[in-house]
């Protein structure tokens, strides 16, 4: 009798738990490891902060979260659950299009008692070290421990699959003259509440949907604001509807997961097969000659938002499933208009709901093909 793969799975958040199902529906055995004591991954809140507020000490106290107290979703939840199993709304819950963290912690939580995610997860288990078993063998040690305990555990895997983040260093010391900063410096991973900057002159770098929240945030308490950028369209500005915030340019979606998820559990349920390296750099190469004709230099990749479907609908190709639904597609390029043509105060609320059901209906309509 064949024993089905075993395979680890690194990290219960999003990716953790997408990936335990897709490997589970495809017949594996499947044993995720969790750090904390509980699911969710970053969408866990935790009102406390590395030991380095910047981040550079390599022997730092970290927390895994970058979630700040008063953040809400920059998608509409109905682009925030999987393919099929949507965000619903809940009694007493955050009924809002773009709702707050609380909410996406509560539908991961039912999304795994529904799928029976949580008895595949080892809770309190660290994984300190992974590697091949040998040069010539296609399995993997791991080795994890619990609760910090200095005791290892080591186990053998077919398959391992990592989800814990993408949590990147902070790029402050990159920028000239940063070393010359007097005052606290602090990177956004860190950053949970305004009330430490009351009456601070503070300087945010950077202009994503982060840097757009914080900033706001802090201007309630804080003297001056001001936000620089290395965008090259970026005026130099006081902002329109603040007294105390200035622009400066600075002279220096849950589904693409799921559909990553289910790509890796059929290749390694033999389902499909890896794109050779030839295809994979033919890609890449062809991804970034687009990029070079629509003006964008290659450093800004991770704002290319409206190229996320097109990514989709490549993976889903390539695992073998339909592409993603048109509302879907137009749904989410409505609701990162406001990002591409300069974030307003109140880009999450400015359309109600009969706005959102309009374009999903019209976009669920037969499309006319000339």
């Amino acid at each position: 009798m064949t024993h089905p793969l075993r395979v680890a799975v690194i990290g219960a958040g999003v990716a953790g738990l997408a990936a335990a199902r897709s490997l589970r529906r495809e017949g594996l055995d499947v044993v995720v490891f969790e750090k904390s004591n509980h699911l969710g991954g970053t969408w866990s809140y935790d009102p406390r902060t590395d030991s380095d507020p910047v981040g550079l000490d390599p022997n730092r106290e970290v927390v895994h979260t970058s979630l700040y107290r008063s953040l809400r979703t920059n998608l509409p939840r109905q682009l925030m659950g999987f393919l099929d199993y949507p965000f619903p709304n809940r009694n007493n819950g955050d009924p809002r299009t773009f709702p707050g963290h609380e909410e996406v912690l509560w539908f991961l939580n039912r999304f795994s008692d529904e799928f029976g995610l949580r008895g595949l997860t080892r809770f309190g288990s660290e994984v300190v070290r992974v590697e091949l078993v040998s040069e010539k063998s296609d399995s993997w040690v791991v080795e994890s421990r619990r609760n910090r305990d200095s005791v290892l555990t080591r186990e053998v895997f077919g398959a391992v699959v990592v989800c814990t983040g993408h949590f990147t260093q902070p790029r402050l010391p990159t920028i000239p003259g940063i070393e010359k900063w007097p005052g606290y410096q602090i990177h956004s991973h860190n950053y949970r509440v305004p009330e430490p900057f009351q009456g601070q002159i503070v300087v945010v770098i950077g202009f994503a949907s982060s840097a757009f929240d914080i900033s706001r945030e802090i201007a309630k308490v804080a003297k001056e604001v001001h936000i620089a950028t290395r965008s090259p369209d970026v005026k130099v500005m006081k902002l329109a509807n603040h007294d105390n915030m200035w622009q400066h340019k600075m002279e220096v979606i849950f589904q693409m997961t799921e559909l990553q998820c289910k790509w890796v559990a059929r290749v390694l349920s033999g389902k499909v097969l890896l794109p050779t390296e030839k295809e994979m750099m033919a890609y890449v190469e062809e991804y970034y000659q687009q990029m070079e004709k629509d003006g964008f230099p290659k450093h800004m990749t991770h704002y290319l938002h409206f190229k996320e479907i097109g990514y989709c609908n490549w993976l889903a190709a390539k695992a073998g499933l339909p592409p993603i639904e048109h509302w879907r597609d137009a749904m989410y390029l409505e609701s990162i208009k406001p990002v591409l043509l300069g974030l307003q105060d109140n880009y999450r609320d400015q359309w109600d709901d009969a706005h959102w059901k309009a374009i999903i209906k019209d976009a669920s309509l037969p499309q006319n093909v000339n």
